[in-house]
């Protein structure tokens, strides 16, 4: 089964560090493109930050300088290590997987369950 699990969600003081982990699971050639999205109650979900299979990144405006983005290919792992943390950061983040190979073909897109990032001031 193809999955994408997330982890490391949790309650932090405004201004401390968490890091998230989000393992694709299954039998899985290559994934073009993961990365990270999160999704505030009443707003839209938005991007964080993703990376590609080459190592090339792309991150919001807002997290630039605070979060990194980095992966294991091996492990089909994205994580995305998150500084000096600021309330407006509270959200669900969600993992997401883009043009994932399995041996059956091609899948679009993946997301996981998402994992809640709390942040107090």
């Amino acid at each position: 089964q193809v999955q994408l699990v997330e982890s490391g969600g949790g309650l932090v003081q405004a201004g401390g560090f968490l890091r998230l982990s989000c393992a694709a699971s299954g039998n899985i050639f290559s994934i073009a493109v993961m990365g990270w999205y999160r999704q505030a109650p009443g707003k839209q979900r938005e991007l964080v930050a993703t990376i590609s299979s080459g190592g090339s990144t792309n991150y919001a405006d807002s997290v630039k300088g605070r979060f990194t983005i980095s992966k294991d290919n091996a492990k089909n792992t994205v994580y995305l290590q998150m500084n000096s943390l600021k309330p407006e950061d509270t959200s669900v983040y969600y993992c997401n997987a883009d043009r994932v190979k399995i041996p059956v073909g091609t899948l679009r897109e993946l997301w996981g369950q998402g994992t809640l990032v709390t942040v107090s001031s």
